[in-house]
């Protein structure tokens, strides 16, 4: 079989499984909804850089993005379904990269329409407080790769575990506590953390070694990472 019709085998597949598209819908939702929170609070201590303001509920649509990428992989790790994978489709290889093609296009859709959306949104509430056009573009494009990262990070990372389970575990309290704590003990480490690197492109003014586009390329570089030792596994391992 060659690429094409497993990449369309794999839509069809994704077209099937509500958790998806509810995955997909929790991104916009949760990323606009925490970035006006925030946005429109008095004490916003994100004043000083509007366009970090507008985004800041990218954080809590990485969850959304992990769930997305984590559960797109995992409904294939079920007892029997695997084998029935591979066997429609040797080549391991190429199944695993029209897996990876299918969870990024459905979430770089969706994040760049979030990352519109959540900047539309934030700039009625910030009014003349709002970004120049270049960091509003900017931003959209670097919530859109960030997100896509996230998610394709989350299926490396669930290849290499073979549990669904397992990287929700450890992905989200990575997300909601360690990274923060690590952020606040060393902000030079906290750059070089997958979530916290491609967020640089995020804001209008950075500090540090990194900025917007060597951010996302640390986060590729996380991402590509955990998609070869993920690959390798999937190669390696009885269905």
């Amino acid at each position: 079989m060659s690429f094409a019709p497993a990449l369309h085998a794999e839509w069809i597949k994704l077209r099937s499984l509500r958790a998806l598209t509810a995955a997909l819908a929790a991104i916009v939702v949760a990323t606009t909804t925490f970035s006006i929170l925030f946005a429109a609070s008095p004490d916003d201590s994100g004043a000083s850089d509007p366009l970090f303001t507008s985004f800041f509920g990218v954080s809590f649509g990485q969850i959304a993005a992990i769930a997305f990428g984590t559960t797109a992989l995992s409904s294939d790790l079920r007892p029997g379904a695997l084998g029935l994978a591979f066997a429609a489709m040797p080549d391991r290889r190429r199944w695993f990269a029209a897996k990876a093609a299918m969870v990024a296009l459905p979430v770089l859709g969706t994040g760049l329409l979030t990352g519109v959306v959540t900047l539309l949104a934030c700039r009625a509430v910030q009014g003349a407080s709002a970004p120049t056009w270049a960091e509003d573009l900017r931003g959209v494009v670097g919530c859109g790769v960030q997100l896509t990262l996230t998610a394709l990070f989350a299926t490396g990372l669930t290849a290499l575990l073979r549990s669904g389970v397992a990287t929700l575990s450890l992905l989200i309290p990575f997300l909601l506590v360690l990274s923060f704590v690590v952020g606040d003990l060393s902000s030079g480490i906290a750059d070089l953390l997958p979530d916290r690197a491609g967020q640089i492109a995020l804001h209008s003014t950075w500090d540090g070694s990194l900025g917007p586009w060597s951010g996302l390329a640390v986060s590729a570089a996380w991402t590509g990472a955990a998609l070869l030792v993920g690959g390798w596994r999937l190669n390696r391992r009885d269905a």
